[in-house]
């Protein structure tokens, strides 16, 4: 099964980080800065998973007395949890909105941090095809339910010279709640009226067509086990497991796949990211892909706990500056410097004892 062979690949992965860490002395010079320490837990989002898998256990090699135990259980599930206090952190690809601010106790009893940017890849699974080229209205015709075969006219037009077979369709999205869906509808919504309409823009809707599936990983696996499926991952899960990803025609025009650099472009679009203005998808630029977006984590902004108000707010620091270099070669692009601004700005409102821990 897909899941199991990626926790085997995430198993050598941490094996060969292990090696390099003991013959290199870590990842980077031990701190004399006082970092805190104590096992952190935090549960959340799929779509950073490979990239926080990676960079947790790099930190944790450079400062043994912290440990984190993540859980990638979906970005509505994170929420849940840090809303009933049993992580110290939330992650999520949407920051928090107004109803769960309210239950977790008020925007005053938080902190959100934006710590890495990456791309939704529509992937499929077609026997024959390797190269498939979509618009946004297409595959929004797609998510609807109304192209129900790769034959369709449509998608036959947007690959002149090629063969596409009389295969049905099988739709695969995500069945939890989860940041990766808000910024594949957010994208549907701004290339469909119909999509925004009838569907709308949220980390769960009601899918006019399709199967389930739970997680980046579960959806990946769906597509790759079903003839004529497509669906909707972060590229990493593309990447990883060799699927088949589609170029998309960006607001431009251009036929573009995922890429770190896509999103890069995209996330130049926008130089004015906060937790209500966020979204960077269908973003103009020759080279933007058009599903990018930000991943965040959602802290107390007081924890009583000193020693572990340190790890918190230093682990978070060290992930948006030295921790960003960890991500490109999992497909993750760096932030952009005035959003790790923006993560720093922001993680100067973690207190403990009424006093900042970071300054």
């Amino acid at each position: 099964m897909l899941k199991a062979w990626l926790t085997v690949r995430a198993l050598v992965l941490l094996i060969a980080l292990g090696i390099f860490a003991t013959a290199c002395g870590g990842s980077s010079p031990a701190s004399s800065v006082d970092v805190g320490q104590g096992m952190l837990t935090g549960a959340g989002a799929t779509f950073p998973e490979p990239f926080y898998t990676k960079a947790f256990y790099l930190y944790s090699q450079n400062h043994p007395q912290v440990t984190v135990n993540y859980q990638a259980v979906g970005s509505g599930a994170g929420i849940q949890q840090f809303i009933k206090g049993t992580v110290d952190f939330g992650a999520s690809d949407v920051p928090m909105q107004a109803a769960d601010i309210t239950s977790a106790g008020g925007a005053e009893s938080l902190v959100q941090i934006p710590t890495t940017l990456g791309v939704v890849a529509v992937a499929f699974n077609l026997s024959g095809v390797s190269k498939l080229q979509l618009d946004g209205p297409a595959l929004a015709g797609i998510f609807l339910g109304h192209i129900q075969k790769w034959s369709d006219p449509t998608l036959a037009a947007l690959n002149a010279g090629s063969t596409l077979p009389n295969t049905s369709i099988t739709v695969v999205h995500r069945s939890d709640g989860s940041g990766t869906t808000y910024h594949f509808t957010d994208y549907l919504g701004k290339v469909s009226d119909e999509w925004k309409s009838k569907v709308g823009v949220a980390k769960s809707v009601q899918w006019p067509a399709g199967i389930g599936g739970k997680g980046n990983d579960g959806v990946a696996q769906a597509v790759k086990q079903t003839e004529g499926a497509i669906g909707y991952v972060e590229l990493a899960y593309v990447v990883q497991t060799g699927m088949h990803q589609a170029s998309l025609r960006n607001k431009n025009g251009k036929f573009v796949q995922a890429s770190v650099a896509g999103a890069t472009a995209a996330a130049s679009q926008n130089t004015d990211v906060s937790p209500t203005n966020f979204s960077i998808t269908d973003e103009p630029g020759d080279s933007t892909y058009p599903i990018a977006g930000f991943s965040w984590i959602i802290v107390r902004s007081s924890i009583a706990d000193q020693a572990k108000a340190k790890a918190v707010a230093f682990l978070f620091k060290w992930l948006v500056i030295d921790g960003q270099t960890y991500g490109k070669e999992l497909e993750y692009a760096p932030l952009p410097k005035s959003v790790q601004d923006l993560a720093l700005t922001n993680l100067k409102h973690v207190t403990s004892g009424g006093k900042p821990v970071v300054t």
